[in-house]
């Protein structure tokens, strides 16, 4: 123990000579209450927002496609894999026990350290042994190792939750595109409907003398150009489920098979202003904070490597020449004591692996702090669209219902031939373009509402997040 206390003094007496460098971190977090964000709280949001549409095949589709998408299976693999590795850096930390053996056939140099009989002659020689080490950790290097491989399985965990709201607002933002190509489909019918009877009106009156022949051409090239619009609209019904299958993790074995989206409308009530929880909403930027602890266990980790390692070593087993002597009681060897590596010289590697290390947790504030600008921005934006589709959509209600008027008053004035055709036409592209904008306009305010709740955190819940044990 004298002995053992002696090297353990020298040694902390050499590694004191060999101090760490003076590289201190650049960048600093930046904290929510700089940012500007509203004094309140946001209402909270579900896990399973997506059900506020009281659309159940919506829910199935969610279902299917968080449990069969690629790309989630991909992050959850990822999750899994950090988590694996925070298992093996813990159990280094315990100690470990090893059983090795040998036994080969040797011939022994006549003129070496084994004398006659054995030296010039051809024999087995054999060993059996096992084998004890345990890291004591004096200055909680593996601890920090550890504290490491949590923090990043932690910040995996949290960009497999990051990826399965945004898979989940995906297959919404689909559906509701899917819902939209079937409105403006029905517009596209309609449309037809409308030309095929300014056509056929036209045809009449031209039979009876009232219009030309020029009129009648010029219906029948608008009836071609809203059929071609119609196929468009079906085309794009059929994309929207390709889309839709690709998301849940299916092939063309799905095509045709979803049905027409039901969807609630008004769902989703939110907040008209910038939270103030906005950070602790975000999965994506807790995964950016869980990286920065990871960075600064990994600087720990550098700067501890400057003090010598101290280990416990322990050995037991057989040696012997020949095989029946191996376990003879005789052939016995033990051994114990600690073993001792300690940094002298490394021609600058620890230095630049500590400046590295800090580099490395720089690199990560500055992505949080990018991360957490880009949500200020995003939320501020989707707040700002939502409004204004809002505020738009008032005008447009009031504009359809206002050419829907005006196209019924012009087609009766013509028909009674009060009003030449170019009325009528005017008043039916009004009309047409009224009706797609409306179909446009309510589907694009659906999916900004999900584009706002997915900005707020979509649904996550930092308190009740799973940590790395």
């Amino acid at each position: 123990m004298k002995r053992l206390l002696i090297v353990l003094l020298a040694s902390v007496s050499v590694a004191a000579c060999v101090s760490a460098p003076s590289t201190v971190p650049s960048q600093v977090e930046m904290k929510a209450d700089a940012l500007g964000l509203d004094a309140a709280p946001a209402p909270s949001i579900s896990g399973t927002w997506w059900e506020a549409f009281d659309d159940k095949q919506l829910n199935d589709l969610v279902a299917q496609a968080l449990s069969g998408n690629p790309s989630l299976q991909a992050a959850l693999a990822r999750m899994r894999m950090a988590q694996s590795e925070l298992s093996s850096t813990r159990a280094e930390t315990y100690p470990q026990l090893t059983a090795d053996g040998q036994e080969q056939r040797e011939r022994f140099s006549k003129n070496y350290i084994i004398p006659p009989p054995y030296g010039g002659s051809t024999k087995w020689n054999g060993t059996v042994q096992a084998n004890l080490s345990w890291s004591l950790d004096f200055w909680g290097k593996q601890a920090s190792m550890v504290d490491k491989a949590r923090s990043s399985a932690d910040a995996a965990g949290l960009d497999a939750q990051a990826a399965r709201l945004a898979l989940a607002s995906s297959v919404t933002q689909a559906y509701i595109a899917l819902s939209r190509a079937y409105v403006l489909r029905d517009v596209a019918q309609a449309a037809v409907q409308q030309r095929q009877d300014v056509f056929d009106l036209t045809s009449n009156r031209v039979k009876s003398g009232l219009e030309n022949k020029a009129s009648q051409k010029q219906a029948e090239a608008l009836l071609a150009i809203e059929r071609e619009e119609l196929i468009r609209a079906k085309s794009a019904v059929e994309l929207s489920e390709h889309q839709i299958a690709a998301l849940i993790g299916r092939g063309a074995d799905v095509y045709g098979q979803i049905a027409r989206p039901q969807l609630k409308t008004g769902a989703l009530s939110l907040p008209g202003t910038l939270p103030a929880d906005l950070l602790a909403r975000r999965a994506d930027i807790q995964a950016a904070q869980a990286r920065i602890t990871a960075a600064m266990a990994g600087r720990e980790v550098a700067r501890k490597a400057f003090y010598p390692d101290i280990n416990l070593v322990a050995f037991a087993g057989f040696a012997a020449i020949g095989l029946s002597p191996l376990f003879n009681a005789s052939s016995l060897s033990y051994g114990a004591g600690p073993a001792i590596h300690l940094p002298i010289f490394d021609a600058g590697k620890l230095r630049a692996d500590y400046a590295g290390a800090t580099a490395e947790l720089d690199g990560a504030v500055a992505d949080y702090n990018a991360d957490v600008l880009g949500a200020v921005k995003q939320t501020a934006d989707a707040l700002t669209q939502l409004r204004a589709l809002e505020e738009q959509a008032v005008e447009q209600r009031a504009a359809l219902a206002a050419s829907q008027d005006s196209f019924r008053l012009a087609q009766s004035r013509y028909r009674n031939g009060l009003n030449p055709q170019l009325n009528v036409l005017d008043a039916q592209n009004i009309l047409l373009q009224a009706e797609r904008q409306q179909a446009t306009i309510d589907a694009d305010i659906a999916a900004q509402r999900v584009t706002l709740l997915m900005a707020l955190g979509g649904g996550f819940d930092s308190t009740h997040q799973d940590k790395a044990p």
